[in-house]
């Protein structure tokens, strides 16, 4: 099992037990909206953030989201990073219904997809060296790439979203920086022009 230096921060416990079989590293939960006015966990996640780092793993849906941004608001953001998994349509198997946008959440992940998204995220494999530095790339980039403030691109932005199994409700700052953690500018640019983008 790989150990993560970043504590791990999940909307539920069915998500912490999840993803407590994949990796060894501390799992917090938020409790779901119950964060929203629990100003004890709140300070607790700062320290968190600022003593060891977090990611933010939650799921792909609209709540999930909001969760993710208000935690980007109320956190260090030099100190935070975005887990994103795919969004993947079904339910999870203990539930007799499916949520409201239909898709999986982070406990219906296998252990490869969670293992992947930890990893695009950056976490810190303690077992592993880490990767080499590269310059980062820029909302400006993005434009001169298509990806943003121009016609159709929207459209090609959900393209390269489905293509690298990111979340449809990424915004264009959380695609600039899922790109930057996967991506040098050459190989985004190569990328695109296989797609015809």
């Amino acid at each position: 099992m790989k150990r993560i230096r970043e504590v791990i921060v999940v909307e539920g416990r069915y998500d912490k037990n999840t993803v407590s079989q994949v990796v060894e590293a501390t799992v917090v939960t938020l409790g779901g909206y119950a964060v929203f006015h629990d100003k004890e966990k709140l300070a607790f996640l700062r320290r968190l953030a600022e003593k060891r780092g977090l990611i933010i793993l939650t799921d792909s849906d609209g709540a999930g989201f909001l969760l993710r941004n208000y935690l980007k608001g109320a956190l260090p953001r030099d100190r935070v990073k975005q887990a994103y998994i795919p969004d993947v349509p079904g339910k999870e198997r203990r539930k007799r219904k499916g949520g409201k946008e239909g898709k999986l959440g982070v406990e219906g992940m296998t252990p490869a997809v969670l293992l992947e998204a930890l990893r695009r995220a950056g976490a810190t494999f303690e077992d592993e060296a880490p990767g080499e530095a590269r310059e980062a790339l820029t909302k400006a980039d993005l434009f001169a790439l298509g990806l943003s403030g121009g016609e159709g691109s929207a459209e090609r932005r959900r393209r390269l979203l489905r293509r690298l199994d990111l979340p449809e409700h990424l915004t264009s700052n959380g695609l600039l920086e899922a790109l930057n953690l996967l991506f040098r500018r050459e190989e985004l640019e190569v990328l695109l022009r296989e797609e015809g983008e």
